[in-house]
């Protein structure tokens, strides 16, 4: 009880029980709420401890599987904060603009971040020594704009297995496409948002920077435990392998990187080099499936 009732000291503290105005509230949000002063709703803090806890067992556990967690706050009271946290833990996220289709058009959004690599990759290495200034400078700017936007999704390959987001209602299209593709959503909710739109919901003040900073460093922490438990059981299992299973398993694990390899270059060979010359050289003559299919 002691732990929660500090939590709940700093949370008060921070401000994290001040909600919008009584004409603005969501009706919905009615459980969280504890009463009503000057005009203004106040949140039930015990509710939002509760609901933190929750929410910090379920992200610990999504961390510990090695699963992403994408941290979304594109306001400015939150921008630096979630910026931060996310870093601290190695974790995607979006600060800036939430594009659309950053989930549900994955692949597209990759193929921005790809570029924008590989154009620091070049302006690194010297490739791009012998265009003229001005064309260096264009590439440059146009990769600190797209740095903005995408550098926090950079290391991102796949589609996330959850979404923090502060402040559901700022954000609802990043919780839209969430929702779409089934993706886990955690959420700061305040007095005039939806709590069901989000799988959890946190009731908080999600316009203080202070309340937004506890609750985002709250959660951070947890993450971080579930990191530094499945490092842990990492470094056990690979202790208690012998030689011969050690070299077992960096034998599975090169045939899966090569499988990978392999798929990732039929994906992409619908139209490209790698499948159409595959199946050239195997048929030998052109009525294999392209042009043979043609003529039928």
């Amino acid at each position: 009880m002691e732990n929660n009732t500090s939590l709940q000291q700093q949370l008060l503290e921070a401000g994290v029980h001040f909600g919008h105005l009584k004409k603005k509230w969501n009706p919905k949000m009615l459980p969280y709420i504890f009463a009503e002063k000057k005009g203004i709703h106040i949140i039930d803090l015990n509710k939002t401890v509760e609901c933190l806890q929750e929410t910090a067992a379920a992200m610990k556990q999504i961390a510990r599987s090695g699963k992403k967690i994408l941290f979304v706050g594109t306001k400015k009271q939150a921008k630096d904060i979630v910026n931060e946290s996310a870093k601290k833990v190695n974790m995607p996220f979006v600060t800036e603009r939430w594009l659309g289709g950053m989930l549900t058009n994955f692949n597209t959004v990759r193929k921005s971040v790809k570029k924008m690599q590989s154009i620091e990759k070049m302006l690194g290495d010297g490739s791009f020594d012998s265009i003229t200034k001005k064309e260096r400078l264009t590439l440059s700017r146009d990769k600190d704009k797209m740095e903005k936007v995408l550098g926090g999704i950079a290391q991102l390959g796949r589609v996330p297995a959850a979404l923090f987001i502060v402040d559901i209602g700022h954000e609802h299209i990043a919780l839209a496409e969430a929702k779409r593709l089934g993706i886990a959503t955690f959420g700061v909710v305040d007095t005039n948002c939806d709590p069901n739109k989000v799988d959890f919901a946190i009731p908080a003040n999600d316009d203080a920077t202070k309340s937004i900073a506890i609750i985002v460093n709250y959660i951070t922490a947890a993450i971080a435990e579930g990191l530094a438990e499945r490092q842990a059981a990492k470094d056990e299992e690979v202790e208690e392998m012998t030689d011969d299973e050690k070299e077992r398993k960096a034998a599975k694990l090169l045939a899966e990187a090569e499988a990978e390899g392999g798929r990732g270059g039929r994906g992409r060979g619908a139209g490209g080099a790698g499948g159409g010359q595959r199946r050239r050289s195997g048929s030998g003559a052109p009525g294999g499936r392209g042009p043979g299919g043609g003529r039928r």
